[in-house]
């Protein structure tokens, strides 16, 4: 589904991410981990071709499809969804309508709108606007569960979200992601309470340090922090 090969970006002069190699079969979740300053937003916003993001070498392959010089619009409409971890306010547009826009009036908006629990009173709402921090992460998802993506994103599902609304969100992420392709950025781990994930990757400086089981990567960030990533025989390989 998703296939990075030695990925190099800049932005604003800055070299964000290094011969970055990255592969999401068909059908797999995998889990991007991170400290703060990674790459892991860089990494994203590389993905959907954002550009002042400029691929200084390597390629990104969506579904066979070379996109690296795609523009943005063309990638989604391939199918790729991301859920943004601090989106914006749109003043005049309607919650409600983005959702009706995105399932072409095919898909339920409340009923969505119910298995994230927003109440359905945002639907008649501007977009994103005087959300809380909880609010604006549930009403973000609900927007990629609308839209259906090849490959959905959720940048920090878990960020801002209370200990209830995160067993909510993370289970509906789940039942979503059966059988799709997915890829989950996040810093703490929470989420992975509730979503099944098959592969993890953990990004230090810019670059992928270590892969494994989600679970065994998490035990041992929790333990012994993202030092232990550094240590990893595979962060040592030359690259």
């Amino acid at each position: 589904m998703l296939k990075i090969k030695g990925l190099t970006v800049e932005t604003a002069g800055k070299k964000v991410l290094e011969n970055v190699d990255l592969e999401i079969p068909e059908g797999e979740v995998h889990v991007l981990f991170g400290p703060n300053g990674s790459g892991k937003t860089s990494l994203i916003m590389s993905i959907l071709g954002f550009p002042n993001y400029r691929v200084v070498s390597g390629e990104i392959l969506f579904k066979g499809v070379n996109i690296t010089s795609m523009p943005i619009d063309e990638r989604v409409e391939l199918g790729i969804g991301v859920a943004f971890q601090n989106p914006p306010a749109i003043r005049g547009v309607k919650l409600g309508d983005i959702l009706n826009r995105l399932t072409e009036g095919e898909v339920d908006a409340w009923k969505l709108a119910e298995s994230v629990n927003l109440p359905t009173e945002f639907l008649r709402r501007d977009l994103n606007l005087g959300f809380s921090g909880g609010e604006l992460k549930r009403s973000e998802i609900l927007q990629v569960l609308a839209q259906e993506p090849g490959l959905a994103i959720f940048d920090e599902p878990d960020s801002g979200v209370d200990v209830e609304n995160l067993e909510i969100v993370g289970k509906a992420i789940n039942s979503f992601l059966d059988g799709r392709s997915g890829l989950l950025i996040t810093h703490l781990g929470h989420i992975l309470r509730y979503i099944e994930a098959d592969e993890a990757h953990v990004l230090i400086n810019g670059s992928i340090a270590c892969s494994g089981k989600p679970i065994k990567i998490l035990s041992q960030i929790m333990k012994e922090g993202y030092r232990w990533c550094e240590r990893c025989p595979e962060a040592r390989k030359p690259r």
